[in-house]
């Protein structure tokens, strides 16, 4: 794998700073300056993740985070924001089809839980989605993640069980 000379770190830490500023535009500017050699790199894949998905482009979003997977299949953040981009495309089913077939690869990973339960959720499976938000609490700290959940509106049907479950 190719690495970052100072020009090019310098490149990708500025397309941080326009992702974070808004400014979609300048982020990918900043991303086309590396080299061919450097766009598939994990670091800028990220990058591209988090502009596509800033911009709404879940398709594009899907394809890089697809991409991150492949590369770094140790790593839980392709798999989750894959997940993520084909739930913003009204492919939940493929979304938790792709999870959970994760899940048992990342055990201690909150939010593949907190994921699959939001996922389940919308596609109806209460049970399912309760059984996997528990899981959430028990990992990512109850307090914190049930403040997350009663915020969710891919949550909302399971409020009431959620304020029940207690802080």
């Amino acid at each position: 794998m190719q690495t970052f000379g100072h020009t090019e770190r310098f490149h990708l830490v500025a397309a941080t700073g326009w992702l974070e500023l808004g400014n979609w535009r300048e982020d990918a500017l900043e991303l086309d300056q590396l080299g061919p050699e450097l766009q598939a790199h994990p670091d800028v894949l990220r990058v591209r993740w988090a502009l596509a998905s800033a911009a709404k482009d879940w398709p594009r979003a899907v394809e890089f985070a697809r991409a991150l997977a492949e590369q770094e299949p140790d790593d839980s953040f392709g798999f989750v924001h894959q997940a993520y981009a084909l739930h913003e495309l009204k492919r939940t089913k493929e979304a938790w089809d792709l999870l959970n077939a994760a899940a048992d690869k990342f055990p201690k990973e909150y939010l593949i839980q907190y994921n699959l339960a939001c996922y389940a959720c919308q596609l109806g499976e209460r049970e399912k989605a309760i059984a996997f938000l528990t899981k959430a609490f028990k990992l990512g700290g109850k307090r914190d993640v049930r403040a997350m959940a009663l915020k969710d509106p891919d949550l909302a049907p399971l409020k009431a069980d959620i304020k029940g479950m207690g802080a």
